[in-house]
């Protein structure tokens, strides 16, 4: 199944080029981004486009060359970047955490627009991932019959900026790394959804990382939740892009299966960075059929219930251990939304050589803790004996149990066999936490 006879899309944003830089156990990579994300996106399900490149001068062979081999119909240089060569250096391309973007001379950047007449009047379906040039620019280019949707991930203030397109607006997606929506939408969805609905836009979509996705529809006030299905992740750069633009690309079956089908395409891009494999991978997924889809299941943990399953972090968390691995899940634990309950922030740090009366206090304060959490994210680095009793008492009680053992340490049957998830890989550790988590939210509802 693809689209093959949907409306062509226009795909107008900025072409940037993705630099990652090495880490262990991963390969540094460098490759065509932007909204080259969407266009392979809609090259691997058979959706017809074209692309309105903002970009420098220095990309636009390469660029148009790559796009004509993924199935690029049109490709027009609508903008030229200036003072800046449009390279993103990333940390993290798995998102265990922030992945540490870093726009190289982001602040000299300008853009150019270029006298394209009417090159881009003849597109009824536009997907505009906005950038650091003015939208209002972008609309005069257009038929001001087309309809529009959007995907606002970092360079746009507020929504306002959108005004410009106002009723004729398809679907707006976010996602919740997005820098608009920590400051609009992170602790209540409804200010975003407000400002979607001034927009006329048919739907909103917010899509959660690994804990899936919820779709808005802004005309039946329907929600439907579609859940993520979790793996090693390759490299999660460009996998939101990818959604949005499969979503639109199927739009014309309804917003409902237009999601679906975009959360299945984006799951493939997450676990390759080569094109033809995740063509394959996506043309096996097209071959369901949206009930199909949905009988799979998969995880779906939203945004805003996370805070409330507190997560005992057990861990050597102590002043005088040298813990980065500890630091680094809980940075990731807290960019995920998570409450962290650190026994040694809470409750103290006791120095060396207390007495056993205290010693015995603090052991009843930290096991009250413990009772009140409802996982255990444990480091247990240098086989810590208090980090492993943690675990102990939590799994005799049925506590699920992530163990993140970056050392490999602990690889035993009592520590692995016991762990709901047990990893030396932070990604697979998050993603555990992630099912478990899931589970205990969907026995709630």
């Amino acid at each position: 199944m693809s689209a093959s006879s949907a409306t062509p899309i226009l795909i107008v944003g900025e072409i940037i080029v993705d630099f990652t830089v090495a880490r262990p156990g991963a390969e540094c990579k460098l490759r065509l981004g932007g909204i080259v994300h969407a266009a392979r996106g809609l090259w691997a399900c058979g959706i017809p486009y074209s692309i309105a490149a903002v970009c420098p001068r220095y990309i636009v062979d390469q660029a148009q060359r790559f796009l004509a081999a993924h199935g690029c119909n049109e490709f027009v240089w609508l903008g030229e970047v200036k003072g800046s060569p449009n390279v993103i250096v990333i940390g993290d391309a798995t998102e265990v955490s922030d992945q540490g973007y870093e726009d190289l001379l982001r602040e000299e950047k300008s853009v150019e627009f270029l006298e394209v007449g009417g090159a881009l009047k003849s597109f009824s379906e536009v997907l505009i991932f906005p950038g650091k040039f003015d939208l209002s620019e972008i609309a005069r280019f257009l038929s001001a019959s087309a309809r529009v949707s959007f995907d606002v991930a970092y360079d746009t203030e507020d929504l306002s900026s959108i005004e410009c397109f106002a009723g004729r607006v398809g679907a707006v997606a976010i996602s919740t790394s997005s820098p608009l929506f920590a400051r609009v939408g992170a602790v209540d969805i409804e200010p975003m959804i407000e400002a979607a609905n001034r927009l006329g836009a048919k739907a909103f979509l917010l899509k959660e990382n690994r804990g899936g996705s919820r779709l808005f529809d802004l005309r039946s006030h329907e929600v439907e939740s579609v859940p993520a299905i979790l793996s090693s992740t390759a490299n999660s750069v460009g996998v939101g892009d990818v959604y949005s633009a499969v979503m639109v690309g199927f739009r014309e079956r309804g917003w409902r299966e237009a999601a679906w089908r975009g959360a299945r395409a984006a799951t493939s891009y997450a676990v390759t960075t080569y094109p033809d494999d995740f063509q394959e991978d996506v043309r096996r997924e097209l071959a369901l059929s949206l009930e199909e889809m949905q009988d799979l299941g998969g995880t779906m943990l939203p945004w805003h219930a996370r805070p409330s399953f507190h997560i005992y972090l057990a861990a050597p968390d102590f002043s005088y251990v040298d813990k980065p691995e500890v630091d680094r899940a809980v940075e990731a634990l807290h960019y995920h939304n998570f409450t962290v309950r650190r026994p040694i922030e809470e409750n103290g740090e006791l120095p060396r050589g207390s007495s056993p009366s205290v010693l015995r206090t603090m052991f009843a304060k930290d096991i009250a803790l413990l009772e009140e959490c409802r996982v255990i994210f444990a480091v247990p680095l240098e086989r810590d004996p208090g980090t492993l009793v943690e675990m102990g008492l939590a799994m005799a009680s049925r506590k699920p149990v992530i163990t993140f053992d970056p050392r490999r340490e602990n690889n035993n049957t009592m520590v692995a066999g016991g762990s709901a998830a047990y990893s030396d890989d932070l990604d697979i550790c998050i993603n555990g936490l992630f099912i478990e988590i899931s589970k205990l939210w969907m026995a709630s509802q």
